[in-house]
């Protein structure tokens, strides 16, 4: 699982530098998603759904993305993120979910950099 450390090294009372938290930058992806709606952002939702051979991340990994084209989670470890940030675009634009397929024989991952050689698909929709 990927960790990202949070915050700087802090001197305690003691005298002793304690160190930052280590949190899952993945952890809470879904409340963004409730958190962003609620500010009033449309936001669409790509899911993980099947991997193949080897994969960067796991069935059920989440990205979250706004209208502006920020976005929060993985579903791929970065390889193939702005493409799938683009079609979730497109996703909010038309309220039509899709299902995208990235590999390594597929000429658009290529494209993106799924190099790892092994194969996702991603179910993007629109949450209301």
């Amino acid at each position: 699982m990927a960790e990202a450390i949070s915050g700087d090294f802090r001197q305690g009372a003691s005298g002793v530098a304690t160190p930052p938290q280590a949190i899952d930058p993945y952890l809470d992806v879904l409340g963004a998603a409730e958190r962003w709606r609620r500010e009033g952002r449309d936001v669409a939702l790509a899911t993980v759904v099947e991997t193949w051979g080897s994969a960067p991340r796991p069935v059920g990994s989440h990205l979250v993305v706004d209208e502006d084209g920020n976005f929060e989670g993985s579903v791929s470890g970065g390889c193939v993120e702005g493409a799938v940030v683009g079609e979730a675009l497109d996703v909010i634009g038309t309220s039509e979910p899709r299902m995208l397929e990235f590999g390594v024989a597929d000429e658009t991952a290529w494209r993106v950099g799924l190099s790892c050689g092994g194969r996702i698909r991603v179910y993007v929709e629109r949450v209301n």
